[in-house]
């Protein structure tokens, strides 16, 4: 740390004047003195001298000018003027500094996010905030019951968590969308997994997090980052409860997605018999979407629907009858099972294919 002596002259000047002419006169400084002052400190802060230093340099040159001297009280009012001042000047500098800085980490993660930057000069800009683009990231992304603020206590808390733990320089986390994301190396899985645990606990264990694979390069990011958005949209769509999700462990969801006709010519062709049954098609897609999140067990899945065994055994008959295909048989059930997932993402029968 920089000591009182090495503080330039620049940053005391008229100070010691401010105080033999409070001594001599009892006259406080002026509003052009205290402006001066300020100023002062605002240079001293754009130039990176630290506040402790620079009031410990004020105290030095106190005790110069008022060395041999009774000191009133005007005179010490007038130091307390004078050296306010300059604080006030010095922090006035340092909060334009971190709103700039935010803005330029907000502005990067829009630019990182959705990939609309030069490589090069997004590399130059990543290196500032840590993060070393040739080098593979994997991005989680927290949604909360309330919107992540970049100030509010949430964020905090989840970031100084993660700081306490992996250091500052080893993920950047940012807001988005009201969502809370952290970008980390591909490596670092123990940091993503701390991430999605603070992140669920800092939304009082309501929120979810979904986790991208690592790729590399500044377009490794943004594909990381969609892969963690599509798995929060499945969420939504398929009724997945988390907390984590993994876009890793999701892959075959985008595959039966890719060719929609396909899925729709599927979801009609096997399940549009259950339109016929008491009541349309939806208790009983219900009952297989219970059946297939049960594993199979008709005992849990009669629970989760609030049924008996036996009313769960007669839903199971009927969509037999209805369809041609039995839920029971292994060869059978994987063909309706797929055609119950596509119905869910296709939001059928609700929405008509």
């Amino acid at each position: 740390m920089t000591s009182g002596r090495d503080i330039p002259e620049e940053y005391l000047s008229g100070y010691a004047r401010i105080l033999t002419t409070a001594a001599a006169t009892g006259r406080r400084p002026g509003r052009e003195e205290l402006d001066a002052r300020r100023a002062l400190g605002e240079k001293a802060a754009e130039d990176g001298y630290a506040l402790r230093t620079l009031i410990g340099a004020h105290l030095a040159t106190t005790r110069r000018a008022l060395a041999g001297r009774i000191t009133p009280d005007h005179v010490m009012a007038a130091m307390e003027q004078a050296v306010d001042a300059f604080a006030e000047g010095h922090e006035r500098a340092q909060r334009l500094a971190v709103r700039q800085e935010e803005a330029a980490r907000r502005e990067f993660i829009d630019d990182l996010l959705l990939g609309r930057s030069h490589l090069g000069r997004l590399s130059e800009r990543a290196a500032r905030f840590g993060l070393h683009l040739a080098h593979a990231h994997a991005v989680a992304v927290a949604r909360g019951p309330e919107s992540y603020e970049d100030t509010g206590a949430a964020a905090r808390q989840v970031e100084l968590a993660l700081t306490a733990r992996f250091g500052s320089r080893t993920f950047l986390l940012a807001t988005k969308d009201g969502q809370l994301i952290c970008v980390a190396p591909g490596d670092h899985d123990e940091l993503l997994a701390c991430f999605a645990k603070q992140a669920y606990e800092a939304a009082s264990a309501r929120g979810l997090v979904a986790v991208g694979r690592p790729h590399p390069g500044a377009g490794g990011v943004v594909t990381s980052y969609e892969e963690a958005l599509g798995a929060l949209d499945l969420a939504d769509r398929l009724g997945f409860d988390g907390p984590v999700l993994r876009a890793a462990d999701l892959l075959v969801f985008p595959v039966l997605t890719r060719d929609r006709a396909a899925m729709a010519d599927l979801v009609l062709s096997v399940l549009g018999p259950l339109r016929a049954g008491r009541g349309g098609a939806v208790p009983l897609l219900d009952t297989l979407t219970a059946y297939f999140d049960a594993g199979c067990v008709s005992a849990e899945a009669a629970r989760r629907l609030s049924l008996s065994v036996r009313a769960l055994t007669y839903r199971l008959e009927r969509i037999h009858r209805l369809t041609g295909t039995d839920p029971g048989d292994p060869v059978q059930r994987y063909t309706l099972q797929t055609a119950v997932i596509g119905a869910r993402l296709l939001d059928w029968p609700q929405r008509p294919l």
